[in-house]
């Protein structure tokens, strides 16, 4: 019996386990087990269309239990809470050991809140749907409230940094004041020219403040203090989104891996961890090189990691040769607000309505399995049959 253990069902474990159902293993016994603290898998690109209601929990985040039904693989709800390497055995909370025979380590990354004063205790993240429920619940409260103004300041103008502040800019309209602070001198540093030049044209539209070049000293329940050219300014806020930077899960921090300055860890071709060829390294954990460049720690990356870290134990598994990581970029999306989004890549470049049709039929098609993808698809043409026949009615 060979014992496969994945850890973490993001984008790089739950599509890695769900890869092995594609392929013939022949008279070879397995045992798949996939592990995750949460009893959900997150549609991460997704989650901002719940907080503008475009769409609902079950569609962006279902669980492991549906989406495994019909499977061999065995999930396990539980926090990882030791490694060893050396004895190939893991300790999930709640039960026995589990002794491997390969072993994914999928765990993601989280947002680091430690540094500056005041981040840990008054900022929200926004990395999964705990993240979402909370700020949904601090929104509804002040929208609820006789507050005149409801100020929120996103730090990090990354692509999540620029997606929330569109779709919050949306939800709250003339009552928002939204404001997005960024450390380098422009946003989104790392998408491509149509892309910057997209959202930056929809933040001005929905009149969004953007503070570039300036750093976040504290956080406080009320009010944000911001570095700008030595200046220190206290703003008041009532809501602050914290999305910048990622750090290696702690568990995974502990073990001992060649890693680079970032701390994650460094992957063969293959994506083998060096020195330990039954182990895999995937997603925000792992250094993948791909043709002399380092991949980016993108939904997209693990999804086409997964499908060589599958292939490859399964290779391994059968003594047939293994296959270097080869990535193809297939572009950018995001979203830009309610109905509107951006899309450059393959040499199609939309912003607007018709890319953010393009966006939802592209993330339809990657839901992890075929049965959520009908269920998700078929909700999506009756939303507005619905609304019409209840307009009708009324």
């Amino acid at each position: 019996m060979t014992t496969i253990c994945i850890l973490g069902g993001g984008f790089g474990g739950l599509y890695t386990a769900l890869r092995f159902q594609q392929l013939d293993w022949g008279n070879v016994q397995r045992k798949i087990i996939l592990v995750d603290k949460s009893d959900r898998f997150v549609f991460t690109p997704l989650l901002y269309e719940l907080l503008t209601g475009e769409m609902t929990a079950w569609e962006v985040a279902p669980t492991f239990q549906d989406l495994l039904q019909g499977t061999n693989i065995e999930f396990r709800q539980g926090t990882v809470e030791s490694i060893d390497l050396t004895a190939q055995s893991v300790q999930v909370s709640g039960y026995e050991p589990i002794n491997y025979d390969k072993l994914v380590l999928s765990l993601g990354g989280e947002t680091p809140i430690g540094n500056t004063p005041g981040v840990a205790e008054h900022t929200i993240p926004f990395r999964n749907l705990n993240d979402v429920n909370c700020l949904e619940g601090r929104l509804r409260q002040l929208e609820t409230s006789d507050a005149e103004k409801i100020r929120v300041a996103i730090v990090g103008a990354g692509f999540s940094g620029v997606e929330l502040a569109c779709k919050l800019a949306d939800r709250l309209g003339d009552r928002g004041r939204i404001r997005l602070v960024e450390l380098g001198t422009k946003i989104l540093p790392t998408a491509v020219e149509f892309n910057q030049t997209a959202a930056q044209a929809a933040l001005s539209t929905r009149k969004v403040w953007i503070d570039l070049e300036t750093s976040v000293k504290e956080v406080t329940a009320t009010e944000l203090a911001m570095e700008y050219r030595e200046q220190v300014d206290r703003i008041p806020v009532d809501v602050v989104l914290w999305t910048v930077g990622n750090q290696v899960n702690p568990v995974v921090a502990n073990l001992v891996f060649e890693r680079n300055l970032r701390g994650q860890i460094k992957t063969l071709p293959t994506l083998q961890t060096v020195d330990r060829p039954e182990v895999y390294a995937l997603g925000d954990l792992a250094e993948v090189i791909s043709d002399g460049n380092k991949i980016p720690a993108t939904a997209q990356s693990a999804l086409q990691q997964a499908d060589f870290a599958a292939w490859n134990i399964w290779s391994q598994t059968l003594n047939k040769p293994l296959l270097p990581f080869r990535y193809t970029n297939l572009g950018e999306m995001m979203a830009l607000g309610n109905n509107s989004a951006t899309l450059s890549g393959l040499g199609v470049q939309l912003d607007g309505t018709w890319a953010y049709m393009a966006r939802r039929l592209v993330y339809l098609y990657r839901l992890p399995t075929l049965n959520h993808q009908i269920q998700v698809g078929l909700h999506w043409i009756g939303q507005p049959i619905a609304q019409l026949l209840a307009k009708v009615a009324s």
